[in-house]
């Protein structure tokens, strides 16, 4: 891949079009600000942050870094009042907001200079982000790790059919961590890509080792989409899944699904360490991942790949 500029890199001031999702748990000052520097995208994951967490981490990646980051919002979890106040005091200039409508703060965001994007998982979310007046759309296919969508539409359906209905900048995600798998996605129409799992496994990201390694262990299979009654998501087939599977047996209770969630399963797992009791978020992509790396290896891998894939002739 060349530096030739194309919308998202034009809109972002980035080298490649490439952004590091901001995963709960993994994405801190140090995995965004590597990212930065290796001309990518670094995003600061707030979600599973409180405030005064993410003011820290936004006051390190600006002296870890010169360059562009952002921070992800989860529009689902609370104190977004406080996190928006945050990152508008420290002068972060672009937003990643999910989970949620695009038009809960694109527009105060922008008044104050800017650049927002949002995630989505189907093509009628992508047209309401327009509509909202997003700078970027992210579509990610149900192949992503984490909190997902309903539909269960791939990556490789999802994009050509979301190009065809917007003219914002488009972002694929789900299902990338190769730069072969990159250039598809950019054939298919997409203007750049952003990558969680391969991120997920880098010396930088603020995860768990053991998470790490267990990472590089995955085949593939080893993942599943669920929890769809609540807010549907990808997460590794481990103890604290098969009691979710048993609670499913039993008959769907919803509130006894939210019980078990609510033992900060997520942090037990990726953040302590706990590979049987705790939530393993990860994407199907995940298979394809059999090492620890630091990001400047991931990146020239991945740009490396980008330019050795030929495009398809006939």
């Amino acid at each position: 891949m060349n530096e030739n500029k194309n919308r998202v890199t034009e809109l972002f001031n980035i080298k490649y079009p490439i952004i590091q999702a901001g995963m709960i748990w993994h994405s801190g000052w140090r995995l965004a600000s590597a990212v930065s520097n290796c001309g990518g995208l670094g995003l600061i994951g707030s979600a599973s942050m409180y405030p005064d967490i993410l003011r820290e981490n936004i006051q390190k990646c600006k002296k870890a870094t010169d360059k562009p980051f952002g921070v992800n919002v989860a529009l689902l979890y609370p104190n977004l009042e406080e996190i928006i106040n945050i990152i508008l005091e420290e002068g972060v200039k672009i937003v990643f907001t999910s989970a949620g409508s695009p038009k809960t703060y694109t527009e105060t965001l922008q008044k104050e200079g800017l650049k927002v994007a949002h995630v989505v998982s189907s093509t009628k979310f992508a047209v309401k982000c327009e509509e909202a007046g997003v700078d970027a759309i992210v579509a990610e296919g149900f192949e992503a790790g984490g909190h997902n969508g309903r539909d269960e539409t791939t990556t490789f359906c999802l994009i050509p059919n979301v190009k065809k209905h917007i003219s914002k900048p488009l972002i694929a995600a789900g299902g990338i961590a190769l730069g072969s798998q990159m250039k598809a996605a950019m054939i298919l129409g997409a203007d750049g890509v952003q990558i969680g799992s391969r991120f997920a496994a880098t010396q930088e990201a603020s995860a768990h080792e053991n998470w790490k390694k267990k990472i590089t262990e995955l085949n593939e299979g080893d993942t599943l989409l669920t929890l769809k009654e609540l807010a549907p998501v990808r997460m590794v087939k481990n103890k604290f899944f098969n009691e979710l599977e048993e609670i499913y047996n039993v008959g769907r209770n919803a509130e006894a699904l939210v019980a078990s969630l609510g033992r900060a399963r997520a942090k037990k797992g990726m953040f302590e360490g706990d590979m049987e009791e705790g939530e393993l978020e990860i994407g199907q992509v995940s298979a394809l991942i059999d090492e620890v790396l630091p990001v400047e290896t991931v990146f020239a891998n991945l740009l490396k790949e980008f330019n050795e894939t030929k495009n398809p002739s006939l």
